[in-house]
């Protein structure tokens, strides 16, 4: 890519999608009847005195029309089929879509003049208003091009709830080293008051007795960070409920803080195998670098390929050169050929922009953030980047998983005075209704019970209808705690649900003090499920070393489980680690698991 254009806007790669505007683009998907264009005519590729002028280009935009589209003043026609463009960009972008004006469909940065600018962006504003939709400009740049007049190109980001949603919701996993800071950060973001040098930011996180004492996290615990549709964080410095904040904001980040510490690394795989993250935040101490566990939940991330970034925190306890030496260590280290990463340093708004696009279209692409919780250094370079962040999926891979049976995975199991049994998970596929039948299961001898949903709630506010990819929490009732385990999955009775208690992966064994053999027993993940397993069998092979790959045969030890052919696998023992994929699973049959008679009448009362 010309090198003017990586000055100009940081290099990043523009989606493919139809034109919008006088010369504009958009991102969110390709446009029905797009096309467009620049109102603005080269002049035969030449600057003024005679020179060649080879002006700066983006990658060309895919388009399904030839139409010269114009934003200034344009006609009630062309009006509408503008408002038709963005509607289905922000259908494709579940919410979100970023234009580009001054930049034609063939990638030429031709910009736009002042007076050109303001009507382009006032027209935007009208089809904004028209969809329900609100504007905010991300950022503007003069851009070098043969004219007499300064000329302009800006991006703006446009932000509109789905109708069939509350607000968009993306899950950021958040990883690192003990005392990096991880639950410090979070409390800032989303308390809005900065931490005091001691910790008094973190203590609204913990769930414990124990963590506040220690100051270090030990179980999974969610926070939420609002944006309202302007890109203004919302938090409970402006709300004073979570259910205020849900009212209050178009897109909602919700963290995941998982434990740094050691001795707590099952409950930090449990939280990315289970949570399914979007993203991943890994916290580096400026002052200590990369130490303890850091490694291992950045192996972590990758194997599960969890696309992530890095904050380095508490850079106000250290001298410039040691923030720098973290850095470049960071970089060496995403550099290697086992990561093959191309890390990113966010310095200014225009980087976090860049970021934040970039993020989302290459999983080679890694941000890096310099912060302090204490001084605010950069914290709002974080919120930039979040609030522009997409979504990883598109609506019509979401349309798909609505399609399917219902399948909502059990990750936390309470019991809430008046209200009764209540389970926290996520929503795999189909959509769950308010006073819905499902089964849950398997039970330790392979049933599936009947059970009735009579309430859900997303982020502590009330939600009649919840979709595939979300995380809630349902009422259950007066249904036994007893009979619910984590692991388990409520489904709808229609489907004939796969349990087993022997299943065949194809492994890759990162390490092992010696040699990995039959009889050899591990703690396997696969997804929600965590449960000690052992080697029934290495096809092929005797034994495994450090390094090899094999089918492996596992057997449970104590329950069957709900497992899917392909899903990701982690397993681990001591310095003992491995990941895989399922490949094969011996089935217990309907007829064996006792489905039909755990669905019979009257066996609980719900």
């Amino acid at each position: 890519m010309d090198s003017r254009v990586s000055e100009l806007f940081g290099g990043c790669c523009r989606p493919a999608g139809g034109g919008a505007g006088a010369a504009l683009r958009g991102r969110g998907g390709a446009a029905p009847g797009g096309g467009g264009g620049s109102k603005t005519k080269k002049k035969n590729g030449r600057s003024r005195g005679g020179k060649a002028n080879n002006p700066p280009y983006l990658p060309p935009e895919v388009s399904s029309g030839g139409c010269r589209l114009k934003l200034v003043n344009p006609s009630q026609y062309r009006f509408e089929h503008l408002v038709t463009q963005m509607k289905w960009r922000l259908q494709e972008g579940r919410g979100e879509a970023v234009y580009q004006i001054g930049v034609e469909d063939n990638g030429l940065l031709v910009g736009l003049s002042e007076e050109e600018m303001r009507a382009s962006l006032k027209t935007l504003r009208r089809m904004a208003e028209k969809v329900g939709a609100d504007i905010t400009v991300l950022r503007e740049r003069e851009v070098d091009y043969d004219s007499d007049v300064p000329r302009k190109i800006t991006e703006v980001l446009v932000r509109k709830v789905p109708d069939n949603q509350q607000f968009l919701d993306l899950r950021v996993a958040v990883l690192g080293n003990v005392d990096s800071g991880k639950s410090t950060l979070l409390g800032v973001l989303t308390q809005g008051e900065l931490d005091n040098g001691r910790g008094r930011a973190r203590l609204n996180l913990f769930r414990h007795l124990h963590e506040i004492q220690s100051g270090r996290t030990s179980s999974i615990s969610f926070e939420i960070l609002g944006f309202n549709s302007k890109g203004e964080v919302v938090n409970y410095s402006d709300s004073r409920t979570a259910e205020e904040i849900c009212e209050s904001s178009s897109k909602m980040i919700t963290f995941i803080d998982l434990a740094g510490h050691h001795k707590y690394l099952k409950t930090t795989i449990f939280g990315l195998t289970s949570y399914c993250p979007d993203f991943a935040m890994l916290v580096v101490s400026a002052n200590t670098g990369i130490a303890g566990t850091t490694r291992e939940h950045l192996g972590l991330a990758m194997a599960l390929k969890v696309p992530f970034f890095i904050v380095i925190s508490k850079v106000d306890l250290c001298s410039k050169a040691t923030v720098e030496r973290t850095v470049k260590q960071l970089e060496r280290i995403l550099k290697q050929p086992g990561c093959n990463k191309l890390p990113l340093l966010v310095n200014s708004d225009d980087d976090a922009v860049t970021a934040a696009q970039q993020f989302a279209q290459s999983p080679n692409i890694t941000p890096i953030f310099t912060l302090s919780s204490v001084s605010g250094e950069n914290l709002d370079l974080l919120k930039v980047f979040l609030n522009i962040l997409p979504p990883l999926t598109n609506s019509k891979e979401q349309e798909e998983l609505m399609q399917q049976l219902t399948e909502f995975q059990v990750d936390e199991i309470y019991t809430v005075p008046e209200v009764g049994t209540v389970v926290g998970g996520t929503l795999s596929s189909g959509i769950c209704r308010e006073g819905e039948n499902l089964v849950v299961g398997p039970t330790d001898d392979g049933k599936f019970l009947r059970l009735k949903v009579c309430s859900i709630q997303r982020n502590r506010s009330a939600c009649r209808v919840l979709r595939a990819g979300q995380a809630a929490t349902l009422a259950l009732g007066p249904f036994d705690r007893s009979l619910l385990r984590k692991g388990m999955v409520m489904v709808s009775p229609e489907m004939n649900p796969t349990i087993c208690s022997v299943f065949e992966a194809e492994i890759v064994l990162l390490f092992h003090a010696t040699t990995f053999r039959k009889g050899f027993q591990v703690t396997v993940h696969v997804g929600n499920v965590r449960q000690t397993a052992i080697v029934e069998k290495i096809h092929g092979k005797d034994k495994l070393r450090t390094g090899e790959k094999a089918v492996v045969c596992f057997r449970f030890i104590k329950h069957p489980e709900y497992l899917k052919i392909g899903a990701k696998l982690l397993f681990r023992e001591g310095v003992t680690k491995g990941i895989g994929h399922v490949t094969d699973l011996q089935a217990i049959t309907t007829k064996e698991n006792g489905l039909e008679e755990s669905l019979g009448p009257g066996q609980l009362s719900f």
